[in-house]
């Protein structure tokens, strides 16, 4: 086996035993094994990540740019690579970490794309109404509810089992990015929506997982994904929509009504107040959207 392949699975490994969640191990697994491939040539010795010096990583992150991949992407695989090199350096596989030595690409900053508050409590309530006769509708209600009345990521929308709900204080226990816990409430349309999908749910005595796909398992991201995207597009048009436009949603709404950043920092699960602090650009772009609308000055 090439050595840098044994040192790939001795990292992911680490993942495993330090419980990071399925979604990072398989996009490290991912970045890592095309990492692998670009310096594994045919017919070639793949080297150790020891031998690999800060000029060839140059020449791989000029690969990935030629290969047309966004800013966001490359930063993403070069992480991985950072975190991989800091792992080996801990472990004594080499001294100095190259990795940490390369320029991060610039990713430029995009404001999300937010509904209003009448077009998603439209587009929920019309899920509500059950005019598609999906088989689970109870279930896809389910899901609506939690992503825009909980701003859940839709991984931690998936990994919720039956016994992270306190249903007398309407308390969700959610396990985010980094294995990281938080309590989210949750109010009254989406307890009702709990309730009537508990009813239909298949029951099964070793599945905790709270949503279901039909095979009786788990539901995955995917899933949800594709749920969310048919509603989107058979009822409003937009195939665009997806889990992360109603957990926006959420967080700019709640902004816009007055919650504290702090507070709706706490209620996303962000390390950080700047990641918190994009939706106070996009409420501003709605204030100058509103006074070009309405002011006559403004023209």
């Amino acid at each position: 086996m090439p050595e840098l392949v044994g040192q790939i699975e001795r990292y992911l490994d680490q993942l495993r035993r330090e419980n990071a969640s399925p979604h990072t191990i398989r996009n490290y697994a991912s970045d890592l094994g095309q990492f692998r491939e670009y310096f594994s040539p045919p017919g070639g010795e793949t080297p150790s990540m020891g031998q690999i010096d800060t000029l060839a990583l140059r020449e791989w992150l000029g690969y990935l740019y030629k290969q047309n991949l966004s800013a966001v992407s490359m930063r993403r695989k070069l992480a991985a690579v950072r975190s991989f090199s800091k792992f080996l350096t801990r472990e004594g596989d080499f001294s100095t970490n190259v990795a940490k030595l390369l320029r991060t690409p610039k990713a430029p900053q995009k404001l999300p794309r937010v509904l209003t508050a009448e077009q998603t409590n439209s587009l929920v309530d019309q899920v509500a109404e059950d005019k598609l006769e999906r088989p689970y509708p109870e279930r896809d209600l389910l899901i609506f509810e939690l992503l825009y009345g909980c701003g859940v990521r839709v991984s931690e929308l998936v990994g919720l089992n039956l016994e992270d709900f306190d249903y007398s204080e309407r308390w969700i226990r959610v396990l985010g990015k980094g294995r990281k816990e938080r309590q989210i409430p949750f109010g009254s349309k989406a307890a009702s929506a709990l309730t009537r999908y508990l009813q239909t749910r298949r029951r099964t005595s070793e599945e905790h997982a709270l949503l279901l796909n039909h095979l009786g398992g788990r539901l995955t991201v995917r899933g949800t994904q594709k749920i969310v995207k048919f509603y989107a597009s058979m009822l409003t048009g937009d195939s665009s929509l997806h889990p992360h436009s109603l957990r926006h949603a959420y967080a700019t709404h709640l902004l816009s009504d007055g919650a504290d950043l702090r507070s709706i920092q706490e209620l996303l699960g962000h390390g950080q107040l700047s990641t918190t602090q994009k939706y106070t650009q996009v409420s501003l772009m709605d204030l100058m959207r509103v006074y070009d609308n309405a002011h006559p000055k403004a023209r």
